[in-house]
């Protein structure tokens, strides 16, 4: 059993952020200084799914303007209790995916592990918003049930772990688990999903770079970036760091309507990407998850947009347009417009 272990000694800087993030649509609209008719659409969304977004990130945005692409990726608003046909509660087909406990299997040789249901930021058009983590979070036993089922599980070569976000475990905990896993022997690849260095750059902190760079298994970590403003100077050199740890860093966007959606914001998210030593991976139209279908990009507008960027930039820096299809054995991709 992986254990569970509390330090007396002051937490560190990440987890501070995480526990000061601000989850009362008052603060968000008073700290920005937005008119205050956006507090009760929020307060009332929020009750569905709550607010949640960490200082560092509310710093990024602009004072004054509702419209600021980062701050309408968390600001809860009315239209999200909109019912629409199409938008449903498991977009992507997660439950009848779940293999075992904790522990969802779509893609042949993979299998993604749902370590916990935090996370740093409530993505408004997140398509776990719905997901019963308390059901299905691998963490219920302490991950065995879900290593025993790994070991067993000889066609793996790669673990994904997401969530919520991994990140937010403790590294005592995530260091234990990767061992469990590096200690596999079909498990070639560990994958991480994660906003956390994006959100609160803190997170890759002397103490994670130490017992991740250790680990001899082929790691990938995968973040999420929208918008270029979302990578600040603290940011970068946080993400730069990885470059001394044997890993091969990723970054996944969806496509959002009032957020990227435009080939200016999308090239600069690149470029942008690519100075903090992180790779354009894949530009995903958005899940149809109820209560995000205000942020829904037109797949002939998407297509548009990557012919544009192709035009534009060399092509390792031009994500491939994707969507996930429920039962499907990959990611689908969208090809570019042909001119």
């Amino acid at each position: 059993m992986i254990p569970v272990t509390r330090s007396a000694s002051q937490p560190p800087e990440w987890q501070r952020a995480l526990q000061q993030a601000v989850t009362d649509p008052d603060e968000l609209v008073s700290l920005l200084k937005l008119d205050p008719k956006y507090i009760a659409p929020a307060r009332h969304a929020a009750r569905s799914f709550r607010l949640k977004v960490p200082r560092g990130f509310i710093s990024r945005m602009r004072v004054g303007d509702p419209n600021d692409p980062l701050l309408r990726q968390v600001l809860p608003l009315a239209s999200e209790l909109d019912i629409r046909p199409g938008f449903v509660a498991d977009p992507v087909g997660d439950h009848d995916a779940l293999a075992g406990p904790g522990i969802l299997q779509k893609y042949s040789g993979r299998a993604l592990m749902i370590t916990t249901g935090a996370c740093a930021v409530h993505c408004r058009y997140c398509f776990r918003r719905n997901f019963p983590y308390g059901e299905q979070s691998a963490a219920r036993r302490e991950f065995d049930a879900a290593l025993n089922l790994i070991r067993q599980w000889d066609s793996l070569s790669e673990v994904i772990l997401s969530g919520g976000d991994p990140l937010t475990l403790t590294d005592r905990r995530l260091e234990a688990l990767a061992g469990e896993l590096q200690a596999v022997p079909h498990v070639r690849r560990l994958r991480v999903h994660t906003r956390l260095p994006i959100v609160i750059p803190e997170r890759l902190d002397e103490r994670f770079l130490e017992w991740w760079s250790s680990l001899t298994i082929e790691k990938v970590l995968v973040v999420h970036a929208n918008h270029a403003r979302e990578i600040n100077a603290q940011v970068r050199d946080s993400l730069l760091r990885l470059q001394s740890t044997r890993t091969t860093v990723l970054n996944q966007s969806v496509l959002l309507r009032g957020v990227n959606d435009n080939v200016d914001a999308l090239e600069d998210l690149s470029a942008t990407l690519f100075s903090a030593g992180v790779l354009p991976y894949y530009l995903h139209l958005l899940d149809p998850v109820s209560g995000a279908h205000h942020f829904e990009v037109p797949e002939e507008e998407a297509r548009d947009y990557v012919t544009q960027l192709s035009n534009r930039l060399p092509g390792y820096l031009v994500p491939r347009l994707a969507r996930e299809i429920p039962g499907a054995p990959a990611k689908q991709i969208v090809p570019p417009v042909s001119r």
